[in-house]
């Protein structure tokens, strides 16, 4: 187990922890949780040992491997699968010793770890890993220098997954991840293994995926059984109690007092007036119920009413450089609607959202807004293009320099930002902060219609509940983009599927994507696939259901080959099983004739299992490209 013992850690002069206590059994999921720069982060770093405390203990079990995700984006010229593979440090060294090895003892010794870990597996399971997580095939054979950093922060992720550590330790996992992908881990977590501590701000996974919480609060441990919802029901329940104990020890504390102050100097009552001064003295203070997020609060302003549509489309096609992202666009956006947008990553999500925001114009079609329509647009970059030595005051004031300091005070204070961080420097502010100054300076201007793409990246699960509370207050309409489906499923009454070059109403709900998502999770083409029939216009659908009938005609004999070469894969894989078999067996290193015969039998099945495989990848590929499902 992993065991915490009066842990003390102090940066900067300021105690994040003080003797902090806490136990996590072997096989426990425990999500990490409390207000931001509680200390977090920091205490997983103490538990992976990349910082030594000021006081305490932690015990890691010595036979316990320790994986921690990386805070940088992986680089280098290897393809991701190789990449991943490389992360499994045993793994690479036990694979280039067997091609080395001479001694029989050590040989049967090497294959027989390289049995125990899977290993004849190990690249079906690094690209079962790197497809959860939003890759398929093409992309896994790619060079990790060609992805952008979010991405190679995905390759980063598999890797550590991959290693299948005893203790897992995972800081902000989804940050990087599409609702899609985030879906599939939230599935693979609830089926590890191995120990788990996470800090996320997702209420979902740490309701799906954990089974106790282990909450920071004011330099202390607590840790509760049960998901998020029903830690925060038990500490709601407890800070409750506390507070009416405080209150009967406040009174308790007056009355003593008093008497004190009264017959202290009274002959007849001196020593009862002692003996209560004693007591007053033993007496330890229920502390006042302090605020995990002070001053955290959302309030959008209420927009000028207009007439319905707000904005629509008629077949409509957008994208950059002249090539087309989106195409066929026939949609409308009126005053009351909140939409949310489902759909993997790098399928044109963001470039709807500019659309609607302004940001990118037509390349066909028509789009269709009011005159008076004022859009609030919320992207992750503004985050990165405010002025760090300006204060939240002077920001809001260029967008509004005719609003007295009064006005201007009173709209970020809508937003948390109030007396002393209203005169803050950005440079100084907290990432949550920034995210809500940049809420503050999308709506100064009343909109009717706000576009937010990613919102909750920076915002802990305090103000993610402040945000949905605003959100479902607003008069005017949403249209969200999120990896988290908390916030779907609380403010999204309708979800459109981007897929294929389509903007389409997904005919479900969020719990009928979810299924859809863990029932194909393992499929790497499960992204092209998942509510297909959704995505697809009304009005087309027949044609479209012929031509997919079509195609799949057309392929017939490419799935017969790819049947037979899973067949072929399925023997190999058996032979290649009994060989390594019979090397683990110390009676065959009686006779090296025998054991150099199994080893160049175990080569030549390898390389002939590599080759099927290959072939297997090439057909699946072709088969997936006519737009066919290959089962």
């Amino acid at each position: 187990m992993l065991r915490i013992e009066s842990l003390t850690y102090r940066i900067g002069g300021r105690t994040l922890l003080e003797d902090a206590s806490a136990t996590v059994s072997a096989g426990e999921r425990v999500g990490l949780v409390g207000p931001n720069g509680a200390g977090k982060t920091t205490l997983i770093r103490l538990i992976a040992g990349e910082i030594e405390p000021d006081g305490g203990v932690i015990e890691v079990p010595s036979r316990w491997r320790v994986g921690l995700t990386q805070q940088e984006a992986p680089g280098g010229a290897a393809n991701l699968v190789e990449t991943v593979l490389a992360a499994d440090e045993e793994l690479t060294a036990l694979t280039e010793e067997a091609e080395t090895a001479f001694d029989p003892d050590r040989i049967g010794a090497i294959h027989a770890r390289l049995h125990d870990k899977n290993a004849y597996s190990a690249q079906a399971r690094a690209a079962r890993i790197l497809a959860g997580l939003g890759f398929d095939a093409d992309a896994q054979a790619r060079s990790l220098e060609e992805f952008s950093g979010g991405w190679r922060m995905r390759v980063a992720l598999a890797a550590l997954l991959f290693t299948e550590p005893d203790l897992l330790l995972l800081d902000e996992p989804t940050n990087h991840l599409d609702l899609e992908s985030s879906l599939w881990l939230e599935d693979y977590l609830r089926r590890y293994r191995g120990t788990i501590v996470i800090v996320s701000h997702d209420r979902d996974l740490l309701n799906r995926a954990v089974g106790a919480i282990l909450h920071v609060d004011h330099g202390k441990l607590a840790f509760y059984r049960g998901g998020y919802n029903q830690f925060e029901e038990t500490r709601r329940v407890q800070m409750e109690l506390d507070e009416k104990h405080r209150r009967k020890q406040d009174l308790v504390r007056v009355r003593m007092q008093t008497f004190v102050d009264r017959f202290r100097y009274k002959a007849s009552k001196a020593r009862q007036a002692q003996s209560r001064l004693k007591m007053l003295e033993r007496m330890v203070p229920t502390p006042e119920l302090a605020n995990d997020s002070p001053g955290m609060k959302f309030e959008f302003p209420a927009p000028p009413k207009l007439a319905p549509p707000l904005f629509s489309l008629d077949n409509a096609s957008v994208g950059y450089d002249g090539k087309a992202v989106l195409s066929r666009l026939s949609l409308r956006i009126d005053p009351d609607d909140r939409i949310a947008l489902l759909g993997a990553n790098g399928n044109g999500k963001s470039t709807f959202a500019k659309l609607l925001a302004g940001r990118l114009t037509l390349l066909g079609g028509q789009a269709t807004r009011s005159d008076k329509l004022q859009i609030g647009y919320f992207a992750q970059h503004q985050l990165e293009e405010l002025d760090s030595e300006a204060t939240p005051i002077v920001e809001l004031s260029r967008r509004r320099p005719r609003d007295p300091a009064e006005k201007i005070r009173a709209h970020l204070a809508r937003f948390g930002l109030v007396q002393q961080r209203a005169e803050t420097k950005v440079s100084k502010l907290s990432g949550g902060e920034k995210a809500r100054l940049v809420f503050a300076l999308i709506t100064c201007e009343q909109p009717q219609l706000l576009v937010l793409d990613e919102p909750t990246n920076h915002l802990d699960l305090v103000a993610r509940e402040a945000l949905i509370r605003a959100i479902n207050e607003f008069e005017g309409a949403v249209v969200l983009v999120t990896h988290d489906p908390h916030l779907i499923g609380l403010t999204a009454d309708r979800l459109w599927l981007v897929q294929g070059g389509l903007v389409a109403p997904y005919d479900g709900d969020m719990d009928q994507y979810r299924a859809s998502m863990l029932e194909r999770g393992n499929n790497g083409s499960a992204r092209e696939q998942v509510g297909g029939q959704q995505a697809r216009q009304s009005d087309d659908r027949r044609e479209q259901r012929r031509a997919a009938a079509g195609k799949r005609q057309s392929i017939a004999p490419l799935k017969k080959q790819l049947a037979a070469t899973e067949r072929r894969i399925e023997a190999l894989n058996v032979d290649k099983l009994r060989i390594i078999a019979s090397l683990a067996d110390p009676k065959i290193y009686e006779g090296i004739a025998n054991v150099a015969e199994l080893q160049l039998q175990l080569g030549q099945t390898v390389k002939t299992l590599a080759v099927a495989e290959e072939a297997w990848l090439a057909l699946q590929a072709e088969i997936e490209s006519a737009g066919v499902d290959a089962n």
